[in-house]
């Protein structure tokens, strides 16, 4: 098996299970307005993983064909309390687009 030139480097890491890389989906209007239109999903990710790593993952976890990963680092926001200021976490989305024709159930039938 020929190897891609970020594993020749070793940047990259081996995926151990693949619901690793993909923690949960997004669930909002604009996601389901992807689906709708582009046949796109929305899932919250490990914010160490790469495009390759997240298309990889989905394939396996869900038996359909990836034809292109994009990624969002989203910083946390800093949130006043009573006894002073926090911060919530930095998360990292990605936005999965299906070959024509495929379909991920887990949010029910949409479209």
């Amino acid at each position: 098996m020929e190897q891609t030139h970020a594993q020749r480097r070793g940047k990259m890491e081996k995926i151990a299970d693949p619901r690793d890389i993909i923690i949960k989906p997004i669930v909002s209007e604009k996601s389901y307005g992807l689906i709708d239109e582009y046949n796109k999903y929305t899932f919250l990710v490990k914010k160490t993983a790469n495009k390759t790593q997240i298309k990889q993952a989905v394939e396996q976890i869900f038996g359909v064909k990836v034809t292109g990963v994009n990624t969002i680092n989203r910083p946390g926001k800093r949130k006043r309390t009573r006894t002073g200021y926090g911060k919530r976490p930095d998360t990292k989305r990605a936005i999965v687009s299906l070959k024509e024709g495929d379909r991920i159930d887990i949010f029910g039938p949409v479209g």
